[in-house]
C-alpha cells in the first residue's frame, strides 16, 4: 500500500511521521517542539511566521490517536484525490485548506487576545509583560523565572482575564486536521453518494457523514468549553476553504463525479 501511494500524499505522510517522532524524542530530553513549531495567534508574543506552515506537520505527543486518525483519513481520501487531480493540484489544495484552517482559527483568536490586552493594559504595562513572558516561558510552555517575579513584584492579580490571556498566548495549535477536513469536504462534494462504514458497520453516504461532522464541529466551536482543547474553528476553516476551492475548480472544469 505504501509503495503505491502517490508522491505528494506519501511525502506529506512521511513529514508528519518525522515531525511526530522528532517531537517524541526531544520531549524525552525536556524540549517541546509543539511550543516552537505549533501555530500561535498572530498577536501572541510567541507567534513566528514559519508557524503558518510548520503547525500542520505537528501533532500532540500526548495523544497518538490524533496523528493516527488524521493520517488514516489523509491517506485514504487524499491518495484518491491526488490520483484524480495530479500532484500539483492536490498539493495546492492541501495548502489552501490548511491555510484556511489557520486563517479562521486566528480570526476569532486575534480579536479575543486584542480585547484581553486592552483590558489588561489598564492594570499594568502589557508590552513589558509580554517581553518578560516571551523570554521566560520554557520550551514546554511552562511559566518560569522572571515572569513569576514580575507578577509578584508588580502586585499583579492573576485574574480570569490574565489567565485567559496567558492560556491563549501560550497554547499552540497543532495538527493536520484543517487540511484533512478540506480533503474530506472535497471528497464529499465530488463523490457525495460514496458510502463509508461508520464504526466499520453502519453505511453512511459521504455527503451525510461529512455534513454532519461539519455541523458538529461548528456547534462545538461556539460552545467554547474550558475543558475542550480541540481547535474546532480550525476544522471549520479547513472545510470551508476546501469546499470553496473544489467548487471553483469544478465549475471551471465543468466536470462532476458521482
Amino acid at each position: 500500500m505504501f509503495q503505491n501511494l502517490p508522491q505528494v500524499t506519501k511525502n506529506i505522510l512521511l513529514l508528519n511521521i518525522a515531525f511526530f517522532v522528532a517531537s517524541l524524542l526531544l520531549k524525552s530530553q525536556g524540549i517541546g517542539l509543539e511550543m516552537t513549531l505549533g501555530a500561535h495567534y498572530i498577536n501572541s508574543p510567541f507567534f513566528e511566521p514559519y508557524q503558518v506552515v510548520t503547525h500542520f506537520f505537528m501533532h500532540s505527543t500526548d495523544n497518538f490517536l490524533h496523528i493516527f486518525f488524521n493520517m488514516w483519513l489523509f491517506v485514504m481520501l487524499g491518495a484518491y484525490l491526488e490520483n484524480i487531480w495530479g500532484p500539483k493540484r492536490f498539493f495546492i489544495f492541501y495548502l489552501v485548506s490548511a491555510m484556511g484552517s489557520f486563517a479562521l482559527y486566528n480570526m476569532i483568536g486575534f480579536i479575543e487576545i486584542m480585547n484581553l490586552k486592552r483590558s489588561l493594559a489598564a492594570q499594568f504595562d502589557i508590552d513589558q509583560f509580554n517581553y518578560f513572558l516571551k523570554h521566560t516561558v520554557d520550551l514546554n510552555g511552562n511559566l518560569i523565572g522572571q515572569i513569576n517575579s514580575y507578577i509578584s513584584e508588580n502586585q499583579i492579580s492573576v485574574t480570569p482575564s490574565l489567565q485567559s490571556y496567558l492560556d491563549k498566548s501560550i497554547t499552540p495549535m497543532v495538527g493536520a486536521s484543517g487540511g484533512v477536513f478540506g480533503i474530506m469536504t472535497a471528497f464529499a462534494i465530488l463523490f457525495p453518494n460514496t458510502e463509508f462504514r461508520l464504526y466499520f458497520a453502519i453505511p453512511v453516504k459521504a455527503k451525510f457523514l461529512v455534513t454532519g461532522y461539519f455541523l458538529l464541529e461548528l456547534y462545538l466551536a461556539f460552545q467554547n468549553q474550558a475543558s475542550d482543547n480541540v481547535a474546532h474553528l480550525a476544522h471549520v476553516g479547513g472545510a470551508l476553504a476546501g469546499a470553496i476551492l473544489v467548487l471553483v475548480w469544478r465549475k471551471k472544469d465543468r466536470s462532476n463525479f458521482w
